[in-house]
């Protein structure tokens, strides 16, 4: 006689099916619930669930109400809850799950080798670093801690005759630097090196030198939301007050700036400390209209001056 199995395990649930827009909807409001950190690429629960749904769907720019009406394949649907699912229990910053962040209006690939690029630095080179540098007569720029590279290729697209450097004392956020230069086709005109700051660079000066280097602090990392575990660590942490690559950069950016180049550098939080520091210093703090801060420009010629303080 045939016997039946019989299974005591509850299938698994299928989702219901949804139209676009109530999977925005659902996605959004399973987030906010949350309470997750956003600033990664994002800063809402809506965009987040933009960017997953997007990124499962392959959908890209504005949404007709044609595309909102439309209800998605089950499994993609189980997809976009399965990546959901891990943004809220793992608290992976959303663009480490679709690999994706856009940076002076450029995708860039990204992953957890490097830091997730959202520097207001964007906007500086969005206006070719005017007024402080004459765009024409720029020919050498170099990015300091350049992670996935987006800086260093923001600037070569937006100084199309200059030569770029780009350093980084990770191999493994080089390798993702490579993937966008690759995609952007500069493999001629922007350069990687693994270089611990300025220790493996020879050659002319740079007409801008550009950093978006560690700064946070012991203090304030151990306080970060869980969010910031997913990045390199190395990328964040600048010694117990948050100074120390900037202190490598004050000290010897002069040696590899041209007589008229400039130093731009970001510190976020740890502005105050470097005005407390520094004190005496006449930095240019910059301001910018998209938001964001913490980001100081000295000429080379300021740098000199100031050279028998350090």
């Amino acid at each position: 006689m045939a016997t039946k199995q019989v299974s005591h395990s509850r299938p698994a649930r299928r989702p219901t099916s949804r139209t676009l827009l109530e999977i925005l909807r659902h996605c959004t409001r399973r987030l906010a619930a949350a309470r997750l950190h956003y600033g990664h690429g994002t800063d809402n629960a809506g965009d987040d669930a933009a960017a997953l749904v997007f990124h499962v769907l392959g959908l890209e720019g504005e949404l007709t109400e044609r595309d909102l009406a439309r209800r998605p394949a089950q499994q993609d649907q189980l997809a976009i809850d399965a990546l959901v699912t891990r943004r809220i229990k793992e608290r992976v910053p959303a663009v480490y799950l679709t690999h994706r962040i856009w940076f002076c209006g450029l995708p860039m690939y990204v992953d957890e080798r490097a830091l997730i690029p959202r520097s207001p630095i964007a906007e500086l080179i969005e206006a070719r670093f005017q007024p402080w540098v004459d765009p024409a007569k720029v020919r050498r720029i170099l990015d300091v801690g350049t992670g996935s590279g987006c800086i260093a290729i923001a600037c070569a697209l937006a100084f199309p005759k200059a030569k770029v450097d780009a350093v980084d004392i990770s191999p493994d956020a080089l390798d993702v630097a490579r993937i966008n230069r690759k995609a952007y086709g500069l493999t001629r005109r922007l350069r990687l090196v693994e270089s611990d700051y300025f220790s493996a660079l020879q050659g002319p000066p740079y007409d801008i030198i550009v950093s978006n280097p560690p700064y946070v602090g012991t203090s304030e990392f151990k306080g970060l939301p869980a969010e910031y575990a997913h990045e390199p660590e190395g990328a964040l942490r600048a010694g117990r007050d948050g100074m120390d690559a900037v202190k490598v950069l004050l000290r010897e950016a002069l040696r590899f700036l041209t007589p008229q180049g400039i130093l731009v550098v970001e510190v976020g939080n740890t502005e105050t400390t470097v005005r407390r520091q520094f004190r005496n210093w006449p930095f240019i703090w910059l301001e910018f209209e998209r938001g964001g801060g913490g980001v100081f420009l000295l000429s080379a010629a300021d740098l000199q001056k100031m050279a028998k303080d350090l």
